[in-house]
């Protein structure tokens, strides 16, 4: 929800109050993740997104519900082939949307997880809409006494430790926790940090995959050694750009099992020192420019290093997918599409000669929720 945060804020210093609506659960295919959110006010503006357009305008009528009745509510759309003009999703699939109106109880928590820098998971009781901010090592002020039988209930118990064990694994999803004598349904929403880009080789590809890099919501980073090359003025994309000896560099920067590097350098001064470290790294993706001839070559040298063959498996090289491009910004699309391809399992094959699932869960997404068990919460549309 971290993508309405502007919006959000010039509400609350309104006074304006507003509706979230979230995808709490996924089955088949749908066009947007766990979740994925909108908000409305209570003049009817809207940002965000749950379907991109197919049920946009059930789950706007259920956001002014929410505002009218000051009640959560939690619906799921399906596909309906007996009605062709009936409100669900024509891509198969069924989605589960949870609504709650936000009122000055919940602000609190709310800004905390929207302002917080670091890691954090926002915690919402799907029977009374209270919420609960939860960072790896603090917890915001409830936002509804303990009478409820919420999440706040257990405050320092259950919620807390599920919420910081799927913050963990930067999960998000519906989880029914025992909480005293009773049980408790909570929606988290884990929110981490960007995953970081390392390119390696101030290099005109470098500056193409960088600007890819920005626009698939890496914190990029352009490392090379040469002062003169390594300047913000040719990476404007880049949120950093470091002078250092590229294997020096990444020896003592964090990186997490999100990272992804790719060495562009493709001179073996460079490369082969750097590659050293980054395949005995815990990161995502590790990819290295170069032609065959090139990659052979520093495979020999990698090995000569002390390389496994296990560690060098890790290794995508040449870099990319083969697309047949040949500029900087076609090849940091074939780049790009390999690092997709690796983060969620693709083939990297067309589409039409396969019979895979379309949409694959995110990491650390969780498909699907607990079923709906009250008659006030049924489905609008058959799923089928």
């Amino acid at each position: 929800m971290r993508e309405l945060t502007e919006q959000i804020l010039r509400w609350h210093s309104a006074g304006t109050r507003f509706a979230v609506a979230s995808i709490i659960g996924v089955t088949g295919s749908a066009p947007r993740p766990v979740g994925a959110a909108m908000a409305v006010d209570e003049d009817g503006t809207v940002v965000g997104s749950v379907s991109g357009g197919c049920v946009e305008g059930a789950v706007y009528e259920l956001c002014r519900e929410a505002l009218a009745t000051g009640t959560p509510q939690r619906e799921a759309f399906g596909y309906s082939d007996s009605d062709a003009f009936a409100v669900g999703l024509t891509c198969g699939g069924v989605l589960e949307v949870f609504v709650h109106p936000v009122g000055s109880r919940d602000h609190d928590a709310l800004l905390e997880a929207l302002r917080a820098d670091g890691p954090v998971a926002l915690v919402r009781d799907m029977g009374s809409g209270a919420t609960l901010a939860v960072g790896p090592d603090w917890v915001s002020e409830p936002s509804e006494d303990t009478e409820g039988g919420g999440p706040v209930a257990c405050a320092d118990r259950a919620v807390v430790a599920q919420a910081r064990a799927m913050l963990d694994l930067g999960a998000t999803g519906v989880r029914m926790i025992g909480c005293g004598a009773g049980e408790v349904t909570v929606f988290i929403e884990s929110s981490v940090p960007p995953p970081r880009l390392i390119v390696f080789g101030a290099i005109d590809f470098a500056a193409a995959v960088a600007r890819i890099g920005a626009f698939l919501g890496y914190h990029v980073t352009v490392c090379d050694a040469r002062p003169l090359f390594a300047t913000k003025a040719r990476f404007p994309e880049a949120d950093e750009v470091v002078v250092d000896w590229p294997h020096r560099y990444l020896e003592s920067t964090h990186v997490d099992s999100r990272t992804v590097i790719c060495v562009l350098t493709h001179d073996a001064k460079f490369d082969v020192p750097v590659l050293e470290v980054a395949l005995r790294r815990r990161v995502a993706y590790v990819g290295a420019m170069g032609s065959r001839r090139t990659h052979r070559d520093r495979t020999a040298r990698l090995l000569a290093a002390g390389l496994t063959e296990s560690e060098l498996s890790r290794l995508h090289s040449p870099i990319g997918l083969d697309l047949g491009g040949h500029t900087p910004e076609e090849t940091a699309v074939a780049v790009a599409a390999e690092i997709v391809a690796a983060r969620h399992g693709g083939s990297g094959r067309e589409l039409r000669a396969t019979d895979a699932t379309i949409h694959r869960p995110a990491p650390g997404e969780t498909l699907g929720a607990p079923p709906m068990e009250s008659a006030t919460a049924q489905a609008r549309l058959p799923v089928r």
